[in-house]
């Protein structure tokens, strides 16, 4: 059978390129460590695992059959996610605007990199710090500038009790303690 009539699987071609967006009319903000970070992965999918594939595909593309040829069809595959992955980054690098915490001058009020110790109704205490879309994780206790905790405790100074909207309703928290750059040793 020609190879016109024969669909590769594209089930991958119309997925996202990533994670999502950011939210519009915001800035991309980013802890030089992230922006370092993703120009490094962006750098190895370019130099050494795109090259590497291309190689693979072309070989067991010059054995003849692709239809059976796993080599053929898991290169192509691995090629693909290769390029969302370099075209999502690419985005990313170029609306990125990097903000160093260390550089923050109003060291007393809550702003992107800061980290957060806060005290809830209940008295449990949480230390967060307020990082870019792309390294939140808060399983670290690292969250996005644009979640709702962030957004709460943005410009509050410590003493201050702000209100943050959880789907169990508003929750009146108290800000402990403000830090800057502690949390990224080699932030740099």
């Amino acid at each position: 059978m020609s190879k016109a009539f024969v669909k590769e699987s594209d089930d991958e071609a119309d997925l996202p390129d990533g994670p999502p967006a950011v939210p519009a009319g915001f800035k991309n903000y980013m802890t030089p460590r992230s922006h370092r970070h993703m120009q490094d992965e962006l750098r190895q999918l370019l130099r050494v695992e795109r090259p590497k594939v291309v190689e693979t595909v072309a070989w067991a593309a010059g054995n003849g059959d692709r239809s059976e040829n796993a080599d053929y069809i898991y290169g192509k595959r691995r090629l693909r996610q290769i390029d969302r992955r370099i075209r999502f980054l690419t985005k990313r690098l170029e609306s990125a605007e990097v903000v160093d915490p260390r550089q923050q001058k109003r060291l007393d009020q809550v702003f992107f990199g800061a980290t957060v110790t806060y005290a809830t109704e209940d008295g449990d205490k949480t230390t967060v710090t307020i990082v870019g879309i792309d390294e939140a994780d808060f399983a670290r206790g690292q969250v996005s500038w644009v979640s709702p905790i962030a957004r709460a405790l943005t410009k509050a100074h410590k003493g201050d009790t702000v209100e943050l909207r959880t789907p169990g309703g508003i929750e009146q928290i108290e800000v402990l303690e403000i830090r800057y750059g502690d949390a990224y040793g080699d932030i740099a």
